[in-house]
């Protein structure tokens, strides 16, 4: 697979989020080619590239995908401990809302 450095891609070769920027995505083509940077984090890191003119419009969204992407944001709002719609994402390291978890940090 080529391999280039960071921002020295060839024209025409865009990255995923690229592609979604411009309304389009890869539509099952393989991956082209594939940037390599070294990580703040210790590594290297690949970026995998996609080809522009091989590339399908965004699929639109349903009305249908539209309900089922609301009510799985919801669930992840609602705190099984109590039952209440926190109105912010759940911490997953801790499963319930703030309130909760403090409640049980303060009972243990």
């Amino acid at each position: 697979m080529p391999t280039y450095p960071w921002r020295m891609a060839p024209r025409g070769l865009f990255t995923r989020r690229q592609l979604r920027a411009r309304g389009l995505r890869p539509g099952g083509q393989d991956v082209a080619a594939q940037i390599m940077w070294c990580s703040r984090f210790g590594g290297t890191r690949p970026a995998y590239l996609y080809r522009l003119d091989r590339a399908k419009p965004v699929q639109p969204m349903t009305p249908a995908k539209a309900a089922a992407l609301a009510k799985a944001n919801a669930a992840r709002r609602l705190c099984p401990q109590c039952g209440h719609d926190a109105g912010y994402v759940l911490p997953a390291h801790l499963g319930t809302c703030l309130p909760c978890a403090d409640s049980a940090t303060l009972a243990a």
